[in-house]
């Protein structure tokens, strides 16, 4: 039997983290290790964490590593064949790690899955299944604010949300630069865009498999963007840039010129009108350039699929 581990990195997360829990306790394929790793939070996650210590490896960070840096930790923590990586607002029902793993059996050169998520407030309407990104290279959940049964059959996707990802080992070994899975330099958001982006050009693919089901809160949703602190806008702004110098070509960038020059320009001119404050991410994107580029050469050095061949899911 494949062995899997799962993996939640929480940050005040005390409200979510028992019923996260209990539904991984409940899942129907054996479990053979649970990690949390804990970001340093600031309400009483840890306490809450003390009474799960005899099932759960936990980790007490005392800084916050982020999403990228957390999970990576915990991910070099096991040595399974899967590794789901779990947000802590999640609840899964109890088929969900079966069902992935099933998905990645029956598919050959499968690196990821991911189930139907739904949300947890109305699980009418679908919050993720799978990922898609657009010519202008913008990522969004597929399927997000959709009903639910418009999402009934098995298929491939771009990639999976990093809220309920099943991954494969033999993937996280492959296309992992530097010893990071998950790249530290986005620290959080579009972090698992990254990845499905780079699996792909490594010649993995992903698999939304619909009978596995899964509840997220996602309660930044319920007050919109405003609710967002600047730290996280500024994040999943600048984050764009820097998965788009590591993975895009000019090749493909010249293809789709005008939606992305639309979107460039729509997109600077709300910075500057609306959220200035945003465009001092900037600084970060201009600090890790050179990184940045060492990881592009990484993976251009080990690419099994020509950028053309990545084409057919933008704007899919």
């Amino acid at each position: 039997m494949k062995t899997v581990s799962v993996h939640i990195v929480t940050y005040n997360s005390s409200e979510q983290i028992d019923d996260c829990l209990e539904a991984v306790l409940r899942q129907s394929h054996p479990i053979e290790q649970i990690v949390v790793i804990d970001n340093a939070s600031k309400d009483n996650t840890i306490e809450k964490l003390e009474k799960w210590s005899e099932k759960c490896s936990i980790i007490k960070n005392s800084m916050n590593n982020g999403f990228a840096g957390g999970h990576n930790q915990a991910i070099w923590m096991t040595e399974t064949d899967y590794c789901l990586i779990l947000n802590p607002d999640v609840v899964l029902e109890p088929d969900y790690v079966l069902n992935t793993i099933k998905s990645l059996n029956n598919h050959t050169q499968a690196g990821s899955a991911t189930g139907k998520l739904l949300f947890k407030a109305d699980s009418s309407h679908s919050d993720s299944t799978g990922l898609v990104i657009n010519k202008a290279r913008r990522a969004f959940d597929r399927g997000a604010d959709q009903p639910s049964d418009q999402f009934v059959h098995a298929e491939e996707v771009f990639g999976v949300s990093g809220a309920a990802a099943m991954y494969a080992r033999e993937m996280i070994n492959d296309i992992s630069l530097n010893g990071e899975f998950f790249d530290e330099d986005f620290f959080a958001y579009k972090e698992d865009v990254d990845v499905a982006w780079r699996a792909q050009l490594l010649g993995w693919k992903a698999y939304y498999e619909p009978t596995a089901i899964a509840y997220h809160e996602r309660g930044w949703k319920e007050g919109g963007r405003s609710s967002k602190p600047l730290f996280v806008r500024r994040l999943s702004y600048i984050n764009r840039y820097k998965m788009m110098v590591k993975n895009d070509r000019i090749s493909m960038m010249l293809k789709h010129i005008i939606p992305l020059l639309v979107y460039e320009c729509l997109s600077f001119a709300y910075a500057l009108l609306r959220e200035p404050k945003l465009l001092g991410a900037w600084s970060s994107f201009f600090h890790t350039y050179k990184d940045l580029r060492q990881k592009r050469g990484m993976i251009r050095s080990k690419q099994k699929l020509e950028a053309t061949e990545i084409n057919r899911w933008f704007g899919k």
